[in-house]
Formats: C-alpha cells, sequence, structure tokens
C-alpha cells in the first residue's frame, strides 16, 4: 500500500479552446482559463494539441510554456510532428495517448503490449530531453507491463468506463471498474510506475478514485468548463477540489 500523500489536480483547458473555435474568435482564451485554474488551487494545467487541432492550438502551447507557474502536462498522439513539438517546448511532462480524427474525444487507452518497440523508441527522446514521460491505458495488467517494460515513468489510467457505468445506473458494473483500477493502481504502484488517473471524472464519481493510496494525480477537465458556465471556472475547480481533498483523508 502506498503512502496517502496529498493528491495532485490537472486541470484540462482543452473545452475552453472547443468553445473558442466554435466561433473562430480569440474568446474564451485558454491561457486565461490556465491562470484562474492556477489561482483556483490546480497542480497542473492538462492541454492536448490534436493533429487536427479542433480546439488547443500551436500558438495556446507557445503561450501556456510562456505564462504557467505550475508544470504543463502536455498531451500527444505518438507521431513524428508531435515529437518534434514536445522536444522544441521540452514540457514538464508529457503523456502519450491514442488518437483517431473520428473520435469526439480521447475513447479508450493506449494499445502498448502491441506496439512496445516503436513506443519505446518514440519515448526516449522525450525522456533524454527531460519530460516526464506518461502513457494513458486501460487498467489492464498487460498494458501496465508493456508500459513499464518501454521506460515510461508514469501511467494515467483511464476512468472512461467507470464514470460510464455510474452515469449509465449500471452500479454492480461501476463497482466492478472501481475495484480494477484499485488492483491496477496497486500493481502499477508495484513497479515502480507513478499512477495517475482521469477521464469523465464528474462530482459524483471523483471521490472513489481519489481514495485511491496509489494514485497521485487526477486530471479532469471537461466536467469543469461545463460546470463553468453554470458556477464560474474558479468555483468549480475548488469544489473539485475540496472533494478530492475530503476523499484523500
Amino acid at each position: 500500500m502506498a503512502e496517502l500523500i496529498p493528491l495532485r489536480l490537472g486541470v484540462n483547458i482543452d473545452h475552453v479552446a472547443t468553445v473558442r473555435n466554435a466561433r473562430g474568435g480569440a474568446y474564451p482564451d485558454p491561457l486565461r482559463a490556465a491562470k484562474i485554474a492556477e489561482e483556483a488551487g490546480a497542480d497542473g494545467i492538462t492541454a492536448h494539441l490534436r493533429e487536427d487541432r479542433r480546439h488547443i492550438s500551436d500558438a495556446d502551447i507557445d503561450g501556456l510554456m510562456d505564462v504557467l507557474s505550475v508544470p504543463l502536462n502536455f498531451e500527444m498522439a505518438a507521431t513524428d510532428e508531435m515529437q518534434k513539438i514536445a522536444l522544441r517546448h521540452k514540457p514538464h511532462a508529457v503523456c502519450i495517448v491514442p488518437e483517431k480524427r473520428e473520435e469526439r474525444t480521447t475513447e479508450g487507452g493506449l494499445e502498448v503490449a502491441r506496439d512496445e518497440n516503436r513506443l519505446a523508441h518514440f519515448i526516449a527522446p522525450l525522456r533524454d530531453a527531460g519530460c516526464r514521460v506518461s502513457i494513458f491505458i486501460a487498467a489492464e495488467m498487460r498494458q501496465i507491463e508493456a508500459a513499464n517494460r518501454i521506460g515510461a515513468e508514469v501511467i494515467e489510467l483511464h476512468t472512461g468506463a467507470y464514470c460510464e457505468a455510474h452515469a449509465d445506473g449500471l452500479f454492480e458494473e461501476r463497482d466492478a471498474e472501481l475495484v480494477r483500477l484499485c488492483e491496477m493502481s496497486n500493481f502499477a504502484h508495484s513497479l515502480g510506475l507513478e499512477v495517475h488517473a482521469g477521464h469523465g471524472l464528474t462530482y459524483d464519481t471523483v471521490a472513489p478514485v481519489a481514495a485511491i493510496a496509489e494514485v497521485r494525480e487526477l486530471n479532469i477537465g471537461h466536467f469543469l468548463i461545463g460546470e463553468a458556465i453554470f458556477l464560474g471556472l474558479e468555483p468549480a475547480i475548488r469544489e473539485m477540489r475540496t472533494i478530492m481533498d475530503e476523499a484523500r483523508k
């Protein structure tokens, strides 16, 4: 069992950019959202630069590197273009995620076990440049073992199935997914990997995941940006921070 230490919150600002891009203008500004998130208690900012640039843009990444005082977690696909961008900026963390042009959002974890050799060579220059490399994967032993073998320092467990089961009222399935997240967090920790988690987490689902001792960081975005419409971004983040901290106790 891992020592119970404070849990970090990474706020994903992708969907501030989604709203901005719907009109093609400059507002709302993701950089402003990032600074508000910092002030509200975020320990880091997550931004996914997709190949099709559907939300975060190259200029956003340039700006975030200039203005942030908390770490940037740069999410990206394992492509040559994205590797070059990451090596130019050298963000604190790089999270490798699967990406399909036709998907609305990231649908699942990266298939590491079938692509170990390529991914090992892909992440090596990023590690050499000083970036902490994270792999976004399903809570499956074979994927965790593969992530460890290729030299990742961090894994981020996909919580989407757990959250979707809760939303659909499938509580037995939800509870089974939570058990899987607990077991695989413990397994990854035993290998020396740092464990993060994220995708689909809400006020209603975050506490049980936040209570998993081996989980060191949660990355949450879409729900917080949605709640900001009603509450404001700072109160929405502070409420999430409060729930996380209470669950951690």
